[in-house]
């Protein structure tokens, strides 16, 4: 079904089963032509963040017994916000945002991409080529290169996968489309929301005059993700009031740079979920928690009973957030990152450069990370409206995969170039960037694009290090 008529944001606020009554109080405006590419980025990008900002100021209205306040989205701080990682600087140093086996090989058939910025993923395709975790990077991407250019890409994305790394073969929008694991995900919603039970409603302080607006003021947010897209909605939600508690498993690298751009806002501890005792911090914790945001892949937190429905038995009334990279079909279970996201789905081939020489493409953004965070905290803010108004424990499930078939079959079409919005406007990023000192140094970051009249412009706290606070709720005891 074709929805090309439709703008990116009438489409997902839909998902969200908002009131189209409401999206008056949305203008939008900015520069022209930023995140150019054949793909319509801009569209997903402006659209994902209207719509989170539309349901914060749904939700503030409704606590503060007040209108729903004006909304304005600036193309400016959206683009720049979906290129947060480029512009951060931990004192004057920028991150590194790919590993050096983390790229595209040439294969007998076509190409290949691999992420290995992690320890471990690096190791595990590694040891499908019989080399040490200690080989040096050079070293190694020749012996990758060469062991890939004799070997098909299936066969090399099945034999890393089987081994515990991140490969995937590049395909063409319509091979993804016609096959099982594409097929899996176009037949599910943008969006899916699920009523779990009927729990009533959870009875939270009303606002009264609050200046900046939180409508997630005095609420509690888990939050068990990583990486970008789960990280970006929970810094989202951090800055709309909530307080946030990340969990990480002890023993389980993250990089610290990604942090250092994500986890403004929030708390951190670290919680091993497999021991008794970490269990049962995250009893307690839960037992006061409002919202569970999951960004893992489906089983790695269910082997632990944080199941939708055992997460609503022991804690009535809370709202999950679930997030993967997959989806359904197939490859549900698998790992899996924007980049390689992007190669599988058939966007690295819709965006590469002419001529068969050339690797595939990319978006000029993570997009599909960062839009799907923003819908994901959108779909959150929605469901605690729900709840706020109706009761009931609340799930909402969103994947890269599913975001990546909203851009490629979905949302109207990139603007031709020498059109209005095809040909770029002057634009300045550092209008949209600030510094803050805090305990990971001096940072300069981007300010939130999320917003409304009356909410915060920036966050309440910058990052702190990974697992350096205590596992309790503020206010608690």
């Amino acid at each position: 079904m074709s929805h090309a008529h439709v703008s990116g944001t009438r489409q997902a606020w839909a998902a969200l089963g908002g009131d189209p009554a409401l999206l008056p109080h949305l203008v939008t405006g900015g520069p022209a032509g930023l995140l150019p590419a054949r793909l319509p980025v801009m569209e997903l990008a402006r659209s994902s963040v209207a719509v989170c900002s539309l349901a914060a100021a749904e939700l503030a209205a409704l606590r503060a017994a007040r209108p729903v306040p004006r909304v304005r989205v600036d193309d400016g701080a959206v683009a720049t916000a979906f290129t947060s990682e480029r512009h951060l600087r931990i004192d004057g140093r920028a991150p590194t945002s790919f590993a050096p086996l983390s790229r595209f090989w040439r294969t007998a058939d076509g190409w290949v991409r691999t992420h290995a910025n992690y320890p471990h993923h690096r190791a595990r395709l590694l040891g499908t080529l019989g080399l040490p975790e200690d080989v040096p990077d050079p070293a190694a991407a020749d012996a990758v290169a060469a062991s890939f250019a004799g070997r098909r890409g299936d066969e090399i994305e099945e034999t890393v996968y089987a081994a515990g790394g991140l490969a995937v073969a590049a395909r063409t929008p319509g091979e993804w489309a016609a096959g099982p694991r594409g097929a899996a995900v176009r037949d599910t919603p943008l969006v899916d929301r699920v009523r779990l039970d009927d729990a009533p409603v959870r009875r939270t302080a009303p606002l009264t005059g609050e200046s900046p607006l939180l409508p997630l003021a005095g609420l509690r947010v888990l939050d068990l993700t990583r990486v970008i897209a789960g990280p970006v909605a929970t810094r989202t939600l951090a800055l709309l009031g909530a307080d946030v508690l990340r969990i990480d498993a002890p023993k389980l690298p993250e990089s610290p740079d990604a942090h250092s751009d994500t986890g403004f806002g929030k708390r951190s501890v670290d919680l091993d979920l497999a021991d008794r005792r970490g269990a049962d911090v995250f009893d307690e914790l839960l037992a006061g928690a409002d919202v569970v945001v999951i960004g893992y892949r489906p089983g790695s937190v269910e082997r632990f009973g944080l199941t939708p429905e055992s997460l609503a038995a022991r804690r009535p009334g809370v709202v999950i957030g679930r997030l993967s990279a997959w989806g359904h079909g197939p490859w549900a279970g698998r790992r899996g990152f924007d980049s390689l996201v992007q190669v599988a789905t058939g966007i690295a081939s819709a965006e590469a450069p002419d001529g068969a020489e050339h690797p595939p493409g990319a978006l000029p953004a993570q997009a599909l990370d960062h839009g799907t965070g923003y819908l994901l905290a959108a779909a959150v803010l929605r469901a605690l409206t729900g709840q706020h108004e109706e009761g009931g424990s609340r799930l909402v499930t969103l994947s890269l995969a599913r975001t990546a078939a909203w851009l490629l079959d979905e949302l109207p079409a990139a603007p031709r170039p020498g059109t209005r919005d095809g040909a770029a406007d002057p634009y300045d990023p550092e209008k949209w960037l600030t510094e803050t000192d805090g305990p990971l140094g001096r940072l300069r970051h981007v300010l939130p694009p999320v917003g409304f009249d009356g909410s915060p412009a920036d966050w309440s706290r910058p990052p702190g290090p990974l697992g350096s606070d205590a596992p309790v709720w503020l206010g608690a005891g």
